[in-house]
């Protein structure tokens, strides 16, 4: 396929990610197309390296540029080793803590070590993804033993939704945490997707 029979440009975004992506691109009129990976797979981070590398097999040479969204999430470096084999970019960051806070994230874990991070995904998703994934509805037990060091909980909050305020809330009170919310929006994701697509292709 030549350059120009290939679509202009695929996302590859972690299901942690993808609906604020998704806003991202519709709100900046750019045309992608976006195949998403299970946010579950971060239980099992080779599952992310394996399921990315699966997917860029199959799109890779149907677009003349493909971004990945994610962090490093736990990969130890396979996740990037898996990108470059493909000329594939991701934005900067660990995690996705630190794609949505950019280099303020390194403040907020410095100002309070030992706080549990939300984003609008974990709270929409908390009782799938923590409370059901990890046992914890037929272990209660398990609660302690998972969240035991955490001493707050502070929301990084990427949307003004009232109602995700209020399941932030009902989580820190499950936890019996405090519950301080950091207002990060979408600024500085969308700067890497911009930063990221402007970037000649690595093919």
């Amino acid at each position: 396929m030549t350059r120009s029979e290939r679509a202009a440009l695929a996302l590859v975004a972690c299901g942690a990610l993808v609906a604020e992506v998704r806003h991202i691109v519709e709100a900046r009129g750019w045309r992608a197309d976006f195949y998403g990976i299970p946010a579950t797979y971060h239980m099992r981070p080779s599952q992310i390296v394996s399921a990315v590398d699966e997917q860029l097999q199959r799109i890779r040479d149907h677009y003349n540029k493909v971004i990945v969204v994610y962090g490093d999430c736990g990969t130890a470096g396979a996740l990037d080793d898996v990108l470059r084999r493909h000329g594939v970019q991701r934005p900067s960051g660990s995690h996705c803590y630190e794609i949505c806070c950019g280099c303020g994230f390194g403040g907020l874990l410095e100002r309070d070590p030992t706080s549990y991070f939300l984003t609008d995904y974990l709270v929409r998703a908390w009782d799938d993804v923590v409370v059901r994934e990890m046992g914890l509805d037929r272990e209660p037990s398990l609660k302690e033993t998972v969240f035991g060091g955490f001493t707050s909980v502070a929301y990084l909050r990427q949307s003004s939704d009232p109602d995700l305020l209020a399941r932030a809330q009902r989580i820190a009170d499950e936890l019996g945490l405090p519950l301080s919310v950091e207002d990060v929006g979408l600024r500085e994701l969308e700067i890497q997707l911009a930063r990221l697509i402007q970037e000649p292709a690595r093919l």
